[in-house]
């Protein structure tokens, strides 16, 4: 495996920093350098920024608008742009329905919400887990009954991410309920308009309106609006959680967080030096620098498999695992480094308080904390990510 460069590749790095140096809006910056939510608003700007440089869909193969990279060239992307601090893409549509759109639809869906998605004119959000149907997510019980033309939807879906400002839902369903588990399982694309349709938030710790539940009462979809066949659904679930759980390793995000942590540890006073330099914390930077250098390596075998022709399997799993495990690593540093300084954090001093304020990375400190709880549970908890690891890769 060569994990040096080319000139070419080195020229393209140099590109893409460029590119984020002069477009990425300073406002965005700002925000993503102090760690604030983000709006609705900011996403799709950015978005079509990169749309209208073409670079908005590295993954998706090029006759359906994507750039044509080889891997490396979408790993360097990737990277410089966690490295730069520009804001990630929304993964609902670009990431996730829509690899599973141009893969198992037919031409005319293809035709009708693949634009769309590409440029960002649609806000999507994902209808996988229900509230007794997480981890096990084959154990789902929404039910889509046929109705000549159409499907009938009855059921919840849990944690719908941003579900309040999406315009369509791309859902798991259960349309023969004596299959078996994984069996009977269909994939719809629901728009979030048709009667029916509901959206109920789930205010977070940290107080942020990100999640919600999302009820279907009688929702009427029309049978054109399901992705491949019938009862073969979790062929698609399958297909779009291996995209997901490769995308959640963001190394470069990971390593600017850990410089920032460190510029940050350098200013806090203790005793007569400052935090940075106290061997305790010290060794802790060190090690998670170590683990981030170890996930970039794994990342870049991953990407010699796949240049080679290959397929991330259970590899997209460790790279989740340790991701996040990593992501949750650097935001307890951060609380450790705050300190004292986090403890006035309140769901209700962070809605309130002026920009300024908020810009404190002690004042957010706590709220990161409490939010990247979830990292370890979506996609796939890590325990069921452990179990396909060993199953797939030990045999047992």
């Amino acid at each position: 495996m060569d994990l040096e460069y080319s000139k070419e590749e080195l020229a393209f790095r140099d590109e893409v920093r460029s590119f984020v140096e002069q477009k990425l809006p300073a406002d965005i910056r700002t925000k993503m350098d102090h760690g604030l939510p983000m709006a609705k608003d900011d996403f799709v700007r950015w978005q079509k920024i990169l749309f209208e440089r073409g670079w908005v869909a590295p993954n998706w193969p090029k006759e359906y608008g994507g750039t044509g990279w080889s891997p490396t060239q979408i790993y360097i992307f990737d990277n410089e742009m966690g490295a730069a601090g520009a804001l990630p893409v929304m993964p609902f549509g670009l990431k996730m329905v829509a690899p599973v759109i141009y893969t198992f639809g037919s031409k005319e869906q293809k035709e009708r919400f693949l634009p769309d998605i590409l440029a960002s004119n649609v806000w999507w959000c994902q209808g996988y887990s229900e509230p007794g149907s997480g981890s096990d997510l084959a154990s789902l019980t929404t039910r889509a009954v046929r109705d000549g033309d159409h499907y009938v939807v009855n059921g919840t879906k849990a944690w719908t991410t941003l579900g309040q400002y999406a315009d369509w839902i791309f859902c798991l369903v259960r349309t023969d309920p004596a299959a078996k588990k994984q069996q009977g399982i269909s994939f719809l694309l629901i728009d979030m308009k048709t009667p029916g349709v509901s959206v109920h938030p789930v205010i977070t710790m940290e107080g942020d309106h990100e999640v919600n539940e999302t009820h279907f009462e009688d929702v009427r979809v029309p049978v054109a609006n399901r992705i491949g066949a019938e009862h073969q659904g979790w062929t698609c679930a399958k297909y779009l959680l291996t995209h997901e759980r490769t995308n959640i390793a963001n190394v470069g995000q990971l390593k600017r967080a850990l410089s920032r942590l460190r510029r940050t540890a350098s200013t806090v006073k203790v005793g007569d030096g400052v935090l940075a330099e106290q061997p305790t914390f010290a060794r802790r930077l060190a090690e998670t620098e170590i683990a981030i250098t170890a996930l970039e390596f794994t990342s870049l075998r991953v990407l010699s498999q796949v240049a080679s022709g290959g397929a991330p399997g259970a590899e997209s799993s460790l790279l989740k695992v340790r991701g996040t495990e990593l992501q949750q690593a650097l935001s307890e540093l951060a609380l450790e480094a705050a300190g004292y300084s986090a403890f006035p954090f309140t769901p209700e001093f962070d809605r309130d308080a002026g920009l300024e304020q908020k810009k404190s990375w002690a004042n957010r400190a706590a709220a990161n904390y409490f939010n990247l709880r979830k990292v370890t549970i979506y996609g796939g908890s890590s325990e069921i990510q452990k179990n396909i690891m060993t199953k797939a890769v030990l045999g047992l």
